[in-house]
């Protein structure tokens, strides 16, 4: 089966999660990914767990389908064959620690000086210039100096996000904009530079607490599991269990009053009156739709919800999550291969009608050294 990218290399002097995630995405879509890894050592990712069949879960999420070459990059042999790995490919993805890839010679000006077709992809913490460019950025971290983690959390406490999300968003836009450079060069035929900082790539998805605060002149809502500025929208206990829904307009919350907490008298209450009103006067509300949920189990209260219209999840674990049955439904895993065994992996968000993604095996660190070395032409 054609993939999209076939036919594309990408060499990835990646670590952690930021860098490996963009270029899994890649690979899914059937482009070549070496991943460039330290000798004995590795991805340090590698390491992060052992819960996967003695494997990291982070690395066997996010480098499925690549191929692993050990080489010492400060090693003669090795750098050579790194560059003609690099005058063959199309893409080159970097997230090395801040200074690295310039001492190198990696860098995209050195790099694609020689290349200006090559399409040059540098991930870093906070970009190459200003105060920050020189400290080293782990997703925690940059949570903290986004905002997300004092948006994050109770009254109390802040907290940080469950997932990676620094990560994960530099990683995104690293990989549309490597997307977009390849589409770039089938008509201008020139590759490109590009830079993403996760200061960025998370800050644009800060904006709106930002937008909030700052114009708003007030200080961030720390409201756990419940909307800063959307009412009623959250967990409600029942009798029997939590459930989580949400309102978006005046429409909804009439019907939320009249066909659910059979309430209809709610509307006219002044406390109640807009959105801005219900987030003012939170607390009453909830007590109001559990007084009312007391009655019900949380299968019932999603049973009325859902009879109303009214957009409600059933909190789930992680690990029921594996098991949805949504997900069940439309057949949206598939078995990827990792050392020691196999996993059931998602499908790529992004569904093609007629094509199926490539979700190839999980590397052992420098499986394919050996083989790569005997293609390219150059020995140890």
């Amino acid at each position: 089966m054609r993939q999209p990218l076939e036919g594309i290399t990408v060499v990835a002097l990646e670590q952690a999660v930021a860098a490996p995630f963009a270029t899994r995405q890649l690979a899914d879509l059937g482009a070549r990914v070496i991943k460039v890894e330290r000798p004995g050592v590795g991805d340090f990712a590698r390491d992060y767990d052992q819960t996967v069949h003695g494997q990291s879960s982070y690395f066997v999420w996010l480098n499925r389908g690549k191929e692993s070459v050990e080489l010492d990059l400060k090693d003669a042999a090795d750098r050579e064959l790194l560059d003609a790995i690099i005058g063959r490919a199309d893409v080159l993805v970097q997230n090395l620690v801040p200074g690295a890839a310039d001492r190198l010679g990696l860098d995209a000006a050195t790099v694609r000086a020689g290349r200006p077709e090559l399409i040059h992809c540098s991930i870093s913490g906070y970009g190459p210039v200003g105060p920050y460019r020189s400290k080293k950025a782990y997703d925690l971290l940059v949570q903290c100096e986004t905002g997300l983690v004092m948006s994050t959390g109770t009254p109390e406490a802040p907290a940080k996000a469950g997932v990676s999300i620094a990560d994960i968003a530099a990683g995104m836009y690293a990989y549309t904009g490597i997307l977009t450079a390849l589409y770039d060069r089938e008509r201008a035929g020139e590759g490109a530079t590009l830079r993403v900082a996760m200061i960025d790539a998370l800050g644009e998805w800060m904006s709106q607490p930002a937008y909030f605060s700052r114009y708003g002149a007030e200080p961030v809502r720390r409201t756990g599991a419940r909307h800063p500025s959307i009412a009623p929208y959250g967990p409600f206990r029942t009798g029997e269990g939590t459930v989580f829904f949400g309102i978006q307009n005046e429409r909804e919350w009439a019907v939320l009053c009249d066909r659910v907490l059979q309430r209809p008298e709610l509307t006219g209450d002044l406390r109640f009156r807009t959105n801005t009103d219900r987030v003012e006067h939170n607390a009453a509300l909830a007590a109001i739709v559990e007084e009312v949920f007391a009655a019900y189990t949380a299968e019932q209260a999603i049973e009325l919800l859902d009879g109303a219209g009214i957009a409600n999840a059933t909190l789930r674990t992680p690990e029921q999550f594996a098991d949805h049955p949504q997900l069940a439904a439309r057949d949206r895993w598939r078995p990827v291969d990792v050392p020691g065994g196999a996993i059931r992996a998602l499908l790529p968000p992004v569904e093609v009608e007629g094509r199926e993604p490539v979700l190839g095996r999980v590397p052992v660190l420098g499986e394919h050294t050996e083989s790569v070395r005997a293609e390219f032409g150059v020995r140890a």
